[in-house]
């Protein structure tokens, strides 16, 4: 759940690993989301798969949220089959569409009663973006914030005091949602801007009639402590 007090600036973006910052081109970026440790530890798995040496090798992925004042953490996992083999490429297109996919079953968990009732970040605007550009710091551009127009902590909190929480503002595509600056559009609106080149380069993996990906577990949900937790998910 994003707040205001998270708010940074440009002078941050490189070096913070958590946070919000709001750029041009890709809108409220939380950086936690944007690190891509999770897309790391994907394409770590599925390499360590690639080298088992068996026709056929597991790769689980999940994404979970924890609740502190009753030291529980939940979240969403899903657990794909792949046919050894995979090019460099192949493995990336594997990695997107289960991010892809879990992302938006994960945010759906958020959003539905009873979670809804202690965090406002189901579909929250700014997280399928962030998820998407964690993807691409990992397999392409690890700096990419001087491309994004990254804007002064000053001129982000005009716009979070102009258009609310973020957390008010819902978004189930991985398009960012851009928010005009108020000084200059005092009436503005948020629209859907486009994503930038650099993060349009990988397609998701989409063929589930070869074999090649086989969807072992589609939609598993788990629950464990916050802290001293054993099952084996984020």
């Amino acid at each position: 759940m994003s707040k205001r007090s998270d708010i940074k600036g440009s002078d941050s973006a490189h070096i913070a690993t958590y946070g919000l910052i709001y750029t041009e081109v890709l809108g409220w970026i939380d950086l936690g989301h944007a690190q891509g440790t999770d897309i790391r530890n994907l394409l770590r798995d599925i390499d360590s798969g690639e080298r088992q040496g068996k026709e056929y090798y597991d790769v689980s992925y999940s994404q979970s949220m924890s609740e502190q004042v009753s030291n529980i953490k939940m979240g969403k996992f899903i657990k794909w089959r792949i046919k050894r083999g995979r090019t460099l490429l192949e493995r990336r297109s594997i990695a997107l569409a289960m991010m892809m996919s879990l992302t938006r079953k994960f945010e759906g968990l958020q959003a539905s009663f009873p979670v809804s009732l202690v965090t406002d970040s189901g579909f929250s605007g700014e997280d399928l973006v962030s998820n998407l550009l964690g993807f691409y710091r990992v397999v392409s551009i690890p700096k990419p914030f001087a491309m994004l127009g990254v804007v002064s902590r000053e001129k982000a909190l005009k716009r979070w005091d102009h258009y609310g929480k973020i957390g008010s503002w819902k978004n189930e595509s991985f398009r960012p949602l851009l928010f005009p600056d108020p000084d200059i559009f005092p009436n503005g609106r948020p629209y859907k801007g486009n994503l930038p080149n650099f993060m349009q380069t990988v397609r998701p993996w989409s063929d589930f009639r070869s074999g090649i990906v086989r969807i072992a577990s589609a939609d598993g949900s788990y629950i464990d402590k916050a802290k001293g937790g054993t099952l084996p998910y984020a």
